[in-house]
């Protein structure tokens, strides 16, 4: 780490800092929802969900729009990477996680730029990824473009990249202590006791921001679900499937972007990505976007598990091909996508096959599926806990999604599959 190049602040200074970040991520949530909003105008002619936007097209445009995002998204890829060779930064891209790691500040203007607008056509052309990755990236940038200016010793800028970062999180899926949570565990391990507050501030803001100017509700609103005797017992069950799957679904993953490894050339190779998703969806609409309208409609209603079954296997299929062919987007909402409907299918079929459980509410185990898998991929329990409790408001579900999260952890880590973000704990050892 360089010396410092700034006096340390006060801490009232720090706190002001944590604030504009806090702001800032909040901004940058709310833009990149106005420019996905944009050009999904432009490609479909309506704006708001994307399942609801394939199902007023025919098949033959679902299919065309696809190919054609992912080709201009991986165009646009390419030129980027060359582009941001020719700055003054180089090609070297820091994540925002690592940059968080290494107390760090200097993320790629040009490739973070790029990369972000690659996204944006991606995930508006109906690539099977989150666009909340994208957001909280651009809200990392953001609170690292104020630390870079702020009269902050070194190590207080890099606390202001971390408040951006749980900003960011916290404005994205309406969920600010998971933001808290997400930094901590998965940035930082613990280990920096002085970040908290201005953490929590900075995710505060953000919260406050985000609330007022778009919609107090939790994101996934649902009816309230009540525990039954089974309960703990069947989120045991869903915590050792979803961890199973959720260690699967990392392992193909790395399968995917190994085969499109071959295919050089990004325009090419997110052109192929694209058009495999345009034809998926031209026989099953709901594979377009993050999942985030399928989430809702299975948590508002009891949809049939047969459409259950059939929207979890093509979409997932989708999401292994947008994320494989190296598209830029998340895999948080995808991942909450593929618990929800596990935990849901696994009551339906308990209900089928042990008439005798006291199953309750199937969308009671998706909730505890979401949880489930979630840890499964990122390896950090806590964070996933917070945040789905959380998004949906149903904080009586604390114990059986805490019994679900642990089983998934324990058999997702047996077999050695690299988490989402990597181990923040062993960074810091």
């Amino acid at each position: 780490m360089k010396p410092d190049t700034a006096p340390a602040a006060s801490t009232p200074v720090l706190w002001f800092f944590a604030v504009v970040a806090g702001a800032l991520s909040a901004g940058a949530v709310l833009g990149f929802h106005a420019l996905i909003a944009g050009v999904e105008w432009l490609g479909t002619g309506y704006i708001g969900s994307m399942v609801a936007a394939a199902k007023t097209l025919p098949p033959w445009h679902r299919a065309l729009l696809g190919t054609v995002g992912g080709l201009l998204a991986g165009l646009l890829l390419q030129w980027g990477r060359r582009w941001a060779a020719r700055g003054p930064d180089g090609a070297e891209h820091l994540d925002y996680i690592e940059a968080a790691r290494q107390g760090r500040v200097d993320l790629n203007n040009r490739t973070t730029i790029a990369r972000s607008a690659s996204s944006l056509l991606s995930v508006s052309t109906g690539a099977s990824l989150g666009r909340e990755g994208t957001m909280v990236q651009l809200g990392a940038w953001f609170a690292a473009k104020l630390a870079q200016f702020a009269p902050l010793s070194e190590q207080q800028r890099s606390v202001i990249l971390i408040c951006g970062i749980a900003a960011g999180i916290g404005s994205a899926y309406h969920a600010p202590v998971a933001g808290v949570v997400f930094v901590l565990e998965l940035a930082l391990g613990f280990l920096a006791a002085q970040t908290v507050a201005p953490v929590l501030i900075a995710a505060a803001t953000a919260a406050v921001l985000m609330f007022g100017l778009v919609d107090p509700a939790p994101l996934y609103a649902m009816p309230t679900v009540s525990l039954v005797p089974s309960t703990l017992a069947m989120a045991l069950l869903t915590g050792l499937v979803c961890g199973g799957i959720g260690w699967a679904m990392l392992d193909l993953v790395a399968r995917t972007r190994t085969a499109f490894g071959h295919i050089k050339a990004p325009t090419l190779r997110l052109g192929l990505g694209g058009a495999l998703v345009g034809l998926l969806s031209a026989f099953v609409p709901e594979v377009w976007g993050n999942g985030y309208s399928s989430i809702t409609h299975l948590l508002q209603t009891q949809p049939p598990w047969t459409w259950v079954l059939l929207v979890l296997v093509v979409k997932l299929i989708a999401t292994l091909l947008s994320t494989g062919s190296g598209a830029i987007g998340g895999m948080f909402t995808p991942t909450l996508f593929v618990g929800s409907t596990s935990g849901y299918l696994i009551a339906q079929a308990t209900s089928s096959w042990l008439p005798s459980v006291p199953v309750g509410d199937p969308r009671m185990l998706a909730v505890v599926g979401m949880g489930a898998m979630l840890t499964a991929v990122t390896h950090a329990p806590l964070m996933a806990i917070v945040m789905v409790l959380e998004m949906t408001n149903q904080f009586q579900l604390a114990v059986p999604v805490m019994v679900a999260c642990g089983v998934a952890h324990a058999v997702s880590t047996q077999f050695g599959a690299k988490p989402m973000y990597g181990n923040p704990i062993e960074v810091h050892n």
